[in-house]
């Protein structure tokens, strides 16, 4: 694996365990109220493009953690539909 590679395999784990925090905060205290659902789907929409381009090129990191980002922020999405009010 080339030095690119592992940056990005770094770079993607840190930018997606950045939504783990808000994820365990939200279900410990079972309030969604302050979470923006425009963002949060604004947020999906943009990592499951990065998906697509990530397949589209071959790049294993990139796909790697928007895979796990979308499954992150979809938790965040359905954390907000149960805790929201």
């Amino acid at each position: 694996m080339s030095f690119a590679e592992y940056l990005g395999l770094v770079a993607g784990f840190l930018s997606t365990v950045a939504l783990v925090p808000q994820i365990m905060r939200v279900y410990r205290l079972k309030s969604a109220r302050e979470i923006s659902v425009l963002y949060n789907a604004s947020l999906l929409l943009g990592i499951i493009l990065w998906m697509v381009y990530g397949i589209m090129l071959g790049l294993v990191p990139i796909i790697i953690w928007n895979i796990i980002g979308a499954a992150l922020t979809c938790l965040l999405l359905l954390a907000k539909l149960k805790y929201g009010r």
